[in-house]
């Protein structure tokens, strides 16, 4: 690992591997022995190794899976939850299975076809159904955090974009963990959040961790992917240029930059919520927060496709 100027061998490698998420987890705060987590698993590495972490650590930590009903000629959502089902069946650990297609009568797919989202591709519809679904079901559950496997690359491609664009308001609320500041959210966390792509995918190497290999089919073509590719370039030349770039933007944070905003957790929807000065409301069908009286975006997104 050029990056740390280290390099492991197979039976010291995973040890590390967990005692800095253990170091990361209690560095900012995300949650503590004493509550129960839920871990949002997708069937991929990062997530899969992120649960396995938690389990070695001693964590109360349940895991949920959203099956999103993509298929893409893969079976991808079912071989997705296959790989969680073996992963938990192992371990002896507690899966929940939230399907869309069961619960909504169709896939994200469908959905993002029957509303003005995702025209061309459904990853806006994805991306708001499942925070809204992961924030619910932590909530019904009782969770005291929803931890998901997000790794150092995806947050400084993020990172990434929303500083080329200059979204202030997305890079308030970019951080390793985000307190439930309001009713009707669970807190957040990203114990990876440190970790580059290649530690987590070498930890489920060596940990013999099995998961899915294929991207989901709409991935392909992402303006994140771009970010990435770019970024890869970047550490190739200049070793933990990636880590230097998220600890930084972490540390201005922590001094006061974008203080205009206020660091509240959006409920899925694409506007800014929490803003100084704004009022928030509650949707009277889900309880979850919005920024406007009456449904919120998801809500709304659903009462549209049954009409």
């Amino acid at each position: 690992m050029r990056q740390h100027k280290l390099a492991l061998c197979a039976t010291h490698y995973p040890e590390w591997i967990v005692n800095q998420a253990q170091r990361f987890i209690k560095k900012y705060t995300m949650f503590n022995h004493h509550e129960r987590i839920l871990v949002a698993v997708s069937g991929g590495k990062d997530s899969l190794s992120l649960w396995d972490i938690l389990w070695q650590l001693g964590y109360q930590a349940d895991g949920v899976y959203i099956d999103l009903g993509i298929d893409g000629g893969l079976e991808y959502s079912a071989s997705s939850l296959q790989f969680c089902e073996q992963f938990a069946s192992q371990r002896n650990l507690r899966l929940k299975v939230f399907s869309v297609p069961k619960t909504y009568g169709i896939g994200i797919p469908e959905i993002a076809a029957k509303t003005n989202r995702g025209r061309q591709k459904p990853c806006s519809v994805c991306g708001l159904s499942k925070r809204h679904i992961m924030n619910q079901i932590a909530l019904e559950g009782g969770y005291n955090a929803l931890v998901t496997g997000h790794n150092l690359d995806d947050e400084v491609a993020t990172l990434f974009g929303n500083t080329l664009n200059w979204n202030v308001s997305f890079l308030e609320r970019q951080s390793p963990v985000l307190p439930a500041r309001q009713t009707g959210l669970v807190r957040k966390a990203k114990p990876l959040c440190r970790f580059y792509e290649r530690e987590t995918a070498a930890y489920a190497l060596v940990r013999g961790i099995q998961y899915i290999n294929e991207e989901c089919p709409f991935a392909a073509g992402s303006t994140s992917i771009f970010y990435k590719n770019l970024l890869n370039q970047l550490e190739q030349e200049k070793p933990g240029a990636k880590l230097n770039f998220y600890l930084s933007f972490l540390q201005a944070k922590a001094k006061g930059m974008h203080s205009t905003a206020i660091g509240q957790e959006s409920n899925g929807e694409d506007e800014a919520i929490g803003m100084a000065g704004e009022t928030l409301y509650t949707c009277p069908n889900c309880g979850q927060p919005t920024t406007v009286v009456g449904l919120c975006s998801f809500c709304r997104m659903m009462e549209k496709i049954s009409r």
